[in-house]
């Protein structure tokens, strides 16, 4: 039987859900100063960043869909 778009949507946005709260998690490790220097102004650029690709997702449903990249630069 070949699987259903809603079982493909189900198993793909599982998987990749999974994959970016893993992301996320090796994002906090970088916390770590005894291993990475860091200034605020990084780690605000870093969750302006990931805020603004939350608000990107909930647009991404809609016919106008644009992918942004990151930069510390």
């Amino acid at each position: 039987m070949e699987e259903t778009k809603r079982e493909k949507f189900i198993r793909l946005a599982e998987s990749r859900m999974n994959n970016v709260l893993k992301q996320i998690e090796l994002l906090g490790n970088l916390s770590n100063t005894r291993a990475y220097e860091y200034s605020q102004s990084d780690i605000d650029k870093m969750i302006k960043t990931l805020k603004d690709a939350l608000v990107d997702l909930e647009h991404s449903f809609k016919p106008d869909k644009k992918s942004k990249k990151f930069s510390l630069k």
